[in-house]
């Protein structure tokens, strides 16, 4: 139930119900008319008198019912509670450097500048890579999985990045090794020094439960696989310096980094399936632990994390007055969390000045700020909380600079796949034609909006950003990342469904996206078990997993009103019968199908039969994954499934009687 119902409402009457309710009284206080005023129709003039106090007193009613709405929002403001500011979207964007640059790599530098066009005709969206990439003219071309005994050719999968392959082969053993290619095309130039990044995208298995535990880092000792990387000299293969792996052994997504050996170290030689002289590097497995083996998408060189976001430096906000509770605003926002950098001159030189949340904690000689990242607000202290910034004589309109800051956020960021392609400066070796995204960016939000607010509020101050209950891991859930509904399942393992498992907590998040059935990226997945994860009970064992879906479409013939338009009647119960069975505004209440809810067949009949025209239903079969279900029978589905739907097969036609 939304919030607003509990709002309480001094006149729930509106313009039509006071109308109504004044022609009832006319006979019972005006008995003395009661003869002779029989005509209570809008033509009479009393009955317009009515109208107009009716019409006067619905305005009033209005404006004292908004006075309940004003003082739950002024409550909200003392408890701390505003509206969340708008997120950025995250994704990997690689850079390919020209063949014939001389230089062996190129740095791209941190907040390097990449645009996509807009999805609503508005500006281009700006990505900023997070830091800095050391991008290798040598490509990656050639991939071949060894598991042992044979070789086999990877390249054209991980090229499409669109198929699953398996690194080590179906098995994954020891002794099962990835092997990777490089081609520089000059054959005098050799392979550089270089801190190696390689970036990886697992592919889910079919079968396998699609989770992401939530706790402490991974540590090669719990890892599924003890991995060597090594590189060929042309003669046998020596240990390559490994510096981190956010992939866990090729079990989620992440970053590889490596140390290349000082050149000439490295020597091109014909391995395996591959017909050519490469540079080549491998993974082998020295103990092998998987569970199950496991399946890339792809990997790519050169690949850096980037945000829907734009860098803004040495912004002047103006001059200290040296007045209590100074309120200064940013040019341009909403502002990423923690990247304001404010300086002060109070007449020595600028000084770096901290942000709080607020100035509670804060003595009249801390150096504080306080920022509203949605509206780009700049508050400062009172003097007793909070320093005041001295006044300048010296600088007197520019002593309070913003140094750096960063803006963007927006559902609008997510963008798909290879939108993401245009150098905003160019660097000198990057091509042009080799920038782009290889999965769609992802966790962009948009700002909150009041109801949401409303709707959080009694769980924040319940929960306190701490998960106990069901309850708090689902309120949470919804506010690390772009996260449309969650469902916490207690005792739930994912790897043992149907077996209850103490302290185990599973979470089920749904995104806010435009599709029918919506899914989050592992990059959504992560963000919120990292959210969670600090907020969770130490001995809870936590998972975040994507939804579990099934398909339902509705087949059946109707017959319509004579008067009534056959495409658009078809086109009003195919709207309508999408909306009811979709997992973010479905179900009964709107606010999403109710996970594992049962579809009861007379509600989806009624639903049909509400649309404007229809004159009766002749025949009605709903198909659950692409299986018939019985007419007239309410259909389970699984537990804590969520329903979707993609088209409705539904025949209209006139009646033949008419």
């Amino acid at each position: 139930m939304s919030l607003d119902e509990h709002i309480p409402k001094i006149d729930d009457r509106r313009y039509d119900d006071i109308i109504a309710e004044v022609r009832t009284r006319i006979a019972r206080y005006t008995p003395e008319w009661t003869p002779v005023w029989t005509d209570l129709n809008d033509s009479d003039p009393g009955i317009t008198l009515a109208q107009l106090f009716a019409w006067q007193t619905d305005m009033l009613l209005y404006r004292m019912a908004k006075v309940p709405e004003l003082n739950y929002l002024k409550f909200l403001q003392l408890l701390g509670i505003e509206l969340k500011p708008a997120e950025p979207a995250l994704t990997e964007i690689t850079f390919m450097v020209k063949e014939d640059h001389p230089s062996q790599s190129i740095i791209v530098p941190a907040r390097t500048q990449v645009s996509a066009e807009s999805p609503d005709d508005g500006p281009p969206l700006i990505f900023e890579t997070d830091r800095a990439l050391f991008a290798l003219k040598a490509k990656l071309t050639s991939l071949q999985a060894f598991d042992g005994y044979t070789f086999t050719d990877l390249s054209e999968e991980n090229d499409k990045a669109v198929n699953s392959y398996q690194p080590f082969g179906s098995l994954a053993g020891d002794g099962a090794a990835l092997y990777l290619g490089f081609f520089i095309k000059e054959k005098t130039e050799v392979f550089p020094q270089i801190e190696l990044d390689l970036a990886l995208w697992t592919s889910q298995q079919e079968g396998q439960a699609v989770s992401l535990k939530c706790g402490l880092p991974d540590t090669p000792v719990y890892g599924p696989a003890r991995l060597r990387w090594q590189y060929w000299n042309g003669s046998e293969w020596l240990s390559l310096k490994f510096l981190k792996d956010d992939t866990n052994a090729f079990t989620r997504s992440g970053h590889i980094l490596l140390k290349t050996p000082a050149k000439d170290a490295m020597q091109r030689s014909v391995i395996g399936e591959i017909k050519e002289e490469l540079y080549w590097i491998r993974a082998l497995i020295e103990h092998s632990q998987y569970e199950r083996p496991p399946k890339l998408l792809a990997i790519r060189t050169n690949t850096v994390t980037a945000r829907q976001a734009e860098t803004i430096v040495d912004e002047v906000l103006g001059g200290s007055s040296g007045r209590r509770n100074q309120v200064f605003r940013l040019a341009s926002f909403p502002v990423l969390a923690d990247s304001l950098h404010l300086e002060v001159d109070e007449g020595d030189a600028y000084q770096a000045w901290t942000r709080v949340d607020d100035f509670l904690a804060s003595s009249s000689e801390d150096l504080h700020f306080a920022l509203n990242r949605t509206t780009g607000e700049i508050r400062f202290g009172d003097g007793l909380n909070g320093h005041i910034p001295v006044a300048n004589p010296n600088n007197p309109d520019a002593n309070i600079v913003a140094r750096l800051y960063r803006i963007g956020g927006g559902k609008r960021g997510n963008v798909p796949a290879q939108a993401i392609k245009t150098l905003v400066t160019s660097i000198d070796g990057i091509d042009d034609n080799g920038v782009g995204n290889l999965q769609a960016a992802h966790n962009g939000r948009d700002e909150e909006s009041l109801t949401e607010a409303k709707k959080r509020a009694p769980r924040a101050i319940k929960s306190r950003c701490r998960a106990v209950t069901a309850e708090d891991y689902e309120h949470l859930a919804m506010q690390a990342a772009n996260v449309k509904r969650a469902k916490a399942l207690t005792l739930f393992h994912p790897d043992f469904p149907g077996v209850k498992v103490p302290g185990v907590v599973t979470v089920i998040v749904v995104p806010d996206a435009d599709v029918p059935n919506p899914m989050p990226s592992e990059g959504t997945l992560r963000t919120v078990c990292a959210y969670l994860d600090q907020r969770r009970l130490l001995t809870t064992e936590l998972y975040v997993i994507k939804p579990t879906y099934q398909q339902v479409e509705v087949q059946g013939e109707v017959i319509v009103n004579g008067n009534a338009d056959l495409a658009e009647v078809n086109e009003r119960i195919e709207k309508t019968l999408l909306d009811y069975l979709h997992p973010l505004k479905g179900g009964e209440d709107g606010l999403g199908w109710p996970f594992g809810g049962t579809i009861y067949y007379s509600r989806v009949y009624q639903h049909v039969f509400t649309v404007p025209g229809v004159q009766s239903i002749q025949r009605l079969v709903i198909v659950l994954d692409g299986e018939q279900q019985e007419e007239c029978r309410d259909i389970p589905i699984q537990d804590d499934a969520l329903v979707y739907s993609t088209q409705h097969n539904i025949q209209v036609q006139y009646s033949f009687d008419e």
